[in-house]
């Protein structure tokens, strides 16, 4: 049981690759090459990682890896590309989100400029300009509070119908911060043009 083969009952592994070639593998077939030992295995393994040998040369791998993510994650902002999108933008529920919102005018995105004009007035003390800066203050924001609303209402509709099964959470949430941005500065770029409907 336990002893040795002889020599004649050992297969010469050159006949079995030949055999083995011409015919389709059985699974419980030998496979023809004997197993490697375990530290030739375990120093292939290593070898195939190619782990650095000290930590600079880690660390120096790592920002390199990172900075190439970094590079396609910034490329896919640009064009639009979902497979290098970070997480927050990924999916077509956010896609259909940034698509419903670049479509469309949002009084929230003139806020930048708004705000410029209404504190550069209320910095001149002549006549009632102080005031009025103050009128035109409440008057933006609640345009920017009406506007909202409508967006919520109709972009929360828009997702029920288009995407029933799929998870919604923060979706609305992030059409609204989008909207906040002035259109030339948001990130991924807008891929409709304006009244384009998504």
């Amino acid at each position: 049981m336990f002893r040795s083969r002889s020599k004649e009952e050992k297969a010469p592994t050159d006949q079995v690759t030949a055999d083995l070639s011409k015919q389709p593998r059985d699974p419980e077939a030998p496979k023809g090459r004997p197993t490697p030992k375990r530290s030739d295995a375990q120093s292939q393994r290593r070898r195939a990682q190619t782990t650095p040998l000290d930590r600079k040369e880690a660390s120096r791998r790592q920002r390199e890896a990172r900075r190439t993510d970094l590079a396609k994650q910034r490329e896919a902002l640009a064009t639009g590309d979902e497979r290098f999108l970070p997480a927050r933008d990924k999916g077509p529920v956010r896609r259909f989100v940034r698509d419903f919102v670049d479509s469309r005018f949002a009084v929230a995105e003139f806020f930048l400029p708004m705000a410029v004009v209404i504190l550069v007035l209320s910095m001149i003390r002549a006549g009632n300009l102080q005031q009025i800066s103050l009128v035109l203050w409440l008057g933006v924001i609640v345009m920017i509070v009406i506007d909202s609303i409508g967006l919520t209402i109709r972009l929360r509709k828009q997702l029920n119908e288009r995407f029933p099964n799929e998870p919604k959470r923060g979706a609305v949430a992030y059409g609204l911060m989008r909207t906040l941005q002035m259109r030339r500065l948001r990130l991924p770029k807008p891929q409709v043009k304006r009244g384009e409907r998504p």
